[in-house]
């Protein structure tokens, strides 16, 4: 199994749990932010152009375009930026952009002061790697009313905006447009999963 297979069979599992949340349905979600941003970007809610900028370049080492459109071409940036200020209680937004500062200051000591920005494709798959391994290892051992490792909330995001997106819900999965007529379709062993609006 490829890492693209392994992260759209999570995002269903993900996407299911997420959209089921309280905090989505009880807030105002300005989806209008995330139409046809200059490439330049804009600031969104709580979040300046720089911060969505990185956010989109995290997503896009998570999910890389491949024969399909990365993370980046379905502004999950955006997307994230929007859910965090919209939908996220105060101490969540607190908790989201000191992790967003704290995975820029552990980038920084790693890599000789350089940005997340100025690394190669290359080191920023090996340190995101490196962050998830290290998130997969607090959440085994951390107590259940503790929060999560704040890059297993930028991961989930990242997952949750790619795969409820135009393009992740019709280019990186399959897509049947419904309501329809009923009628059932075969799945062949190497198929993309489906997605739906």
């Amino acid at each position: 199994m490829n890492r693209r297979e392994l992260l759209q069979r999570t995002s269903i599992f993900i996407g299911g749990s997420l959209l089921g949340a309280d905090g989505l349905l009880a807030k105002n979600v300005d989806w209008d932010a995330l139409d046809d941003l200059p490439e330049d970007y804009k600031n969104i809610g709580l979040f300046n152009k720089a911060q969505i900028k990185l956010m989109n370049e995290v997503g896009d080492t998570i999910i890389p375009t491949t024969s399909t459109p990365g993370a980046k071409a379905a502004k999950v940036g955006q997307f994230m930026a929007v859910i965090v200020s919209d939908c996220y209680e105060p101490d969540e937004q607190k908790r989201f952009m000191e992790g967003l500062a704290t995975l820029d200051a552990e980038v920084k000591k790693r890599y000789a002061k350089k940005s997340f920005m100025k690394l190669t494709p290359g080191q920023r798959t090996e340190f995101l790697t490196a962050l998830d391994k290290e998130q997969k290892d607090f959440q085994k051992n951390k107590k259940k009313d503790d929060p999560s490792h704040y890059f297993r909330v930028i991961k989930d995001l990242v997952l949750w905006g790619y795969f409820t997106s135009e393009i992740g819900a019709t280019q990186a999965l399959r897509f049947v447009e419904y309501p329809g007529k009923y009628t059932t379709i075969d799945y062949k062993k190497g198929d993309r999963a489906w997605g739906g609006y």
